[in-house]
């Protein structure tokens, strides 16, 4: 029990039983509230809708709420609660998460992707895991905390915000560079992608918590060249020119770079099992962590992976520009070495334009480290958190320009056999209602000791 809340122990954990219980409903109605992003200004959904259910459901319980609308596009809405804490000179702790969701085709789908069904011990849809659970988690808690008169160590911000899927810039990016006093005194800052289980030799339980992620560039590559009838002979064929450079770009390997997150990583796993990761090897012997080896893998090293091409507009007419898209996620400290490689494989005949999000790392060490690891250990024995590098992207990247620390901890006990990497963006994505009552619980103890 927090020595700062003044409410008896029964108290408390009625109090606590009541988020756990409303954690699936309110997961379950956020699902069902359509916030589809598809990165597309004439086709998004916008997140009123879901802005609008998490600032009532605050102010509900005595909330002061900031509603933001951000950006250019309508609808592209945001929410910001603060709870103060006993000691307004600490740093803040930042509880951040995104409303939006990327798309999801019905057809697909064991259930309908917007339908939020509770069965078979899981709730369904289109953001269960990335990220409508940990939102409804967040939301629970911080209901609860205001309900139950609960005050923690230090200010607490709970942030809902918008556009995430698509790069925050009508969300988290816009708010730091628009709205940073809504942030004000946070030095630290948790959400997605951290603090699952991963169930590793004799049943022993790893949780990933996330302390560092590529960075994200998003590059353009273009090749202009002399149009012409396509019955001619055409030496200089803008298509052709393109093909070859995407061709190349995409066989290419980049070097394997041992990440601080990821040697950290593997050296626990090391500790817990036994097993090797050598230095001669370890794109092979990574495959020992089974689903998880995806995310890992993705770590060792850049990527660059085209995913999508455009040229032409008639079957008969070798057009002047092709364009390619691709995705690219570069490795901390390696965004200038990663450039030249970029220059030395495409020529000075292929243009390159892009937008991108750094890379973002931070120490895995302090008292809210230690913090995580005791909430973790009071709600799963045995449990111990490791530090891994996420080969995505999150708003971490946004909040870092204002100095915090950013962590993925949102915490899920899973089952072992669920492949809970293959759920992020995947079809009959779903998450297990014992993790979100588990996740609610270790939330509880974490914010009201940090």
């Amino acid at each position: 029990m927090s020595e700062h809340s003044g409410i008896s122990g029964s108290d408390q954990d009625a109090g606590l039983v009541l988020a756990q219980d409303e954690v699936v409903g309110l997961a379950s109605d956020l699902i069902r509230i359509d916030s589809t992003n598809t990165g597309e200004a004439d086709t998004v959904v916008p997140e009123r809708a879901a802005a609008e259910y998490v600032a009532e459901k605050l102010s509900e319980v005595g909330y002061e709420v900031t509603y933001v609308e951000a950006g250019d596009q309508v609808g592209r809405a945001n929410v910001v609660a603060r709870l103060p804490g006993v000691d307004p000179s600490r740093g803040g702790l930042l509880v951040h998460g995104h409303l939006d969701a990327v798309p999801a085709d019905p057809a697909e789908w064991s259930v309908h992707p917007f339908s939020g069904a509770v069965q078979d011990g899981y709730v369904w849809g289109r953001g269960a895991v990335d990220m409508k659970d940990m939102l409804a988690m967040s939301l629970a808690i911080a209901r609860r905390f205001k309900r139950d008169g609960i005050v923690p160590p230090r200010d607490i911000v709970f942030a809902f915000v918008s556009d995430e899927e698509a790069g925050g810039f009508q969300g988290a990016q816009w708010l730091v560079e628009h709205r940073p006093e809504l942030f004000e005194g946070c030095t630290e800052a948790i959400s997605e992608v951290g603090g699952y289980s991963l169930t590793l030799k004799d049943g022993v339980r790893a949780y990933l918590v996330q302390t560092a992620e590529k960075g994200i560039r998003w590059l353009k590559l273009r090749v202009r060249a002399r149009a012409g009838h396509g019955s001619m002979v055409h030496e200089d064929n803008a298509v052709t020119k393109l093909s070859e450079a995407v061709a190349k770009l995409g066989a290419h390997r980049f070097p394997l770079v041992m990440s601080e997150s990821v040697q950290e990583f593997l050296d626990g796993v090391s500790e817990i099992t036994g097993w090797d990761f050598p230095p001669d090897d370890v794109d092979g012997s990574v495959a020992k962590l089974g689903n998880i080896s995806r995310i890992i893998g993705a770590t060792l090293r850049d990527t660059a992976n085209p995913t999508m091409l455009t040229a032409g507009y008639k079957h008969n007419v070798i057009p002047s520009v092709a364009e390619a898209a691709v995705d690219c996620r570069i490795l901390p400290g390696r965004e200038e070495a990663f450039d030249r490689e970029l220059a030395e494989l495409l020529g000075p005949d292929v243009e390159r334009e892009w937008v991108g999000l750094p890379p973002v790392e931070t120490k895995f060490e302090g008292r809210l480290v230690e913090q995580m690891q005791a909430s973790l250990l009071a709600e799963d024995p045995g449990a111990k958190a490791l530090p891994y590098m996420m080969s995505g992207g999150t708003d971490a990247k946004s909040f870092a320009r204002l100095g915090m620390s950013c962590y993925g901890f949102a915490p899920l006990r899973l089952p072992a056999d669920l492949d809970f990497s293959a759920l992020f963006h995947g079809v009959d994505e779903r998450v297990p209602v014992d993790a979100l009552k588990f996740g609610v619980r270790v939330l509880d103890r974490f914010l009201r000791d940090s």
